[in-house]
């Protein structure tokens, strides 16, 4: 892999494309004043967006997005496979074709699905094949489960960018794939580190890529 530092400087230009705000409307009658409240209510809702993303063992990659201003809420699950309801056990067969995801809930007023993506990217190695570190199999791929054509786009688009602009020695293999069904974990896996900071993998595996994402991120954190 290529440099921390020109990895930063590029993805960070590519965050810098995209800007975001919102525009309020006023009104002088009690009747306009009532449908602005009412339009302003319905545009937050819209804003609300939400990602499903796998990149390796999903207690790395919560960990690290939950931190995000604009980021609501992380749930750590399941996706892309054949069986319903799948147990955690059952998906680290690798038997399941289901993958370890996180789906983030966010506020697209205040981080755009863009720089979620490029969050995505820089939280695990996006050029290994079905494995992240020790984590091998189909379950730790990296994979972007998109929302809608839209999403599919931007994703598509995104990867291809970062392809030409050789920002990794090898390409990425994101697989680029529609969501069907998202399943969540079981309770014990939802904010995994922030409840296990003295557990081993946390200490030894987490705790080193939170540091490196909280320092190419750093402006991005929530306070």
């Amino acid at each position: 892999m290529k440099n921390l530092f020109i990895k930063s400087k590029v993805i960070t230009i590519f965050i810098l494309l995209f800007v975001f705000g919102c525009n309020a409307k006023q009104s002088s009658t009690n009747n306009n004043k009532l449908m602005q409240v009412q339009n302003e209510t319905n545009t937050q809702i819209s804003n609300i967006d939400t990602a499903t993303l796998g990149g390796g063992c999903f207690w790395c990659v919560e960990a690290q997005l939950q931190q995000l201003k604009g980021v609501l809420a992380v749930q750590s699950g399941y996706a892309g496979g054949i069986l319903k309801n799948p147990t955690y056990k059952e998906v680290g067969t690798g038997e399941t074709g289901h993958a370890e995801v996180i789906q983030v809930i966010f506020d697209n007023n205040i981080i755009t699905y863009d720089e979620i993506l490029a969050a995505f990217w820089h939280a695990h190695d996006p050029t290994q094949l079905n494995k992240q570190g020790n984590d091998v199999g189909t379950q730790y791929r990296s994979v972007i489960f998109y929302n809608s054509q839209k999403q599919k786009l931007i994703a598509e688009d995104y990867k291809k960018k970062i392809n030409e602009e050789h920002v990794y020695d090898n390409d990425i293999v994101t697989e680029i794939s529609p969501l069907t069904v998202f399943y969540k974990a079981e309770d014990y896996h939802q904010n995994y580190y922030n409840q296990n900071k003295s557990q081993g993998y946390c200490q030894f595996v987490i705790a080193p890529k939170l540091e490196k994402f909280n320092k190419i991120f750093k402006d991005k954190l929530k306070q």
